[in-house]
């Protein structure tokens, strides 16, 4: 796993992101979140840095990114003994706290996870942030879209769910 443990600087867009990240304040927030979970922080590849053994129950994922931070309740090795590809896919958020300009992404999110619930049933498969950042590659499964009736049915009650 020494993909995990990589420490060299940044450089280029990476540098962005790492100088975005802490001015949008979204980085001081994850470094914040993983300390206030207890998780053992370090600094990881590619201007990221990695929690481990957070120990809240919310928020509800094998893993969670907050800026630069990327945090897990696992050790690294173990979940990416499961993953390999889990990083990659956390990475991608890291860019998403970038364009968003930090604490817009969490309404930006929300939504995208109620119109992924309304069309497929499931928080992540339409979701626009977690197809972004690949999908499949972060463990969530690609579901059939419903139509906008059958998710009214579903949310109902009356129908069947995906």
């Amino acid at each position: 796993m020494d993909h995990v443990t990589t420490t060299g600087a940044p450089t280029g867009w990476l540098r962005l992101r790492l100088l975005g990240n802490l001015v949008n304040l979204t980085t001081p927030f994850g470094l914040l979140v993983a300390w206030i979970g207890r998780a053992q922080v370090r600094r990881g590849p590619r201007g990221l840095y990695l929690g481990e053994h957070y120990r809240l129950g919310f928020p509800v994922a094998d893993a969670f990114t907050i800026g630069n931070v990327i945090t897990t309740r696992d050790s690294w090795p173990e979940l990416l003994e499961r993953n390999p590809d889990l990083l990659t896919h956390e990475e991608g958020h890291t860019w998403q706290y970038l364009y968003c300009l930090g604490l817009p992404f969490y309404p930006a999110y929300a939504v995208s996870m109620l119109w992924s619930v309304i069309r497929t049933g499931d928080r992540a498969s339409a979701n626009f942030f977690e197809r972004q950042a690949g999908l499949r590659i972060g463990g969530y499964r690609e579901l059939p879209r419903r139509s906008l009736l059958q998710a009214v049915r579903s949310l109902l009650g009356r129908g069947e769910t995906v």
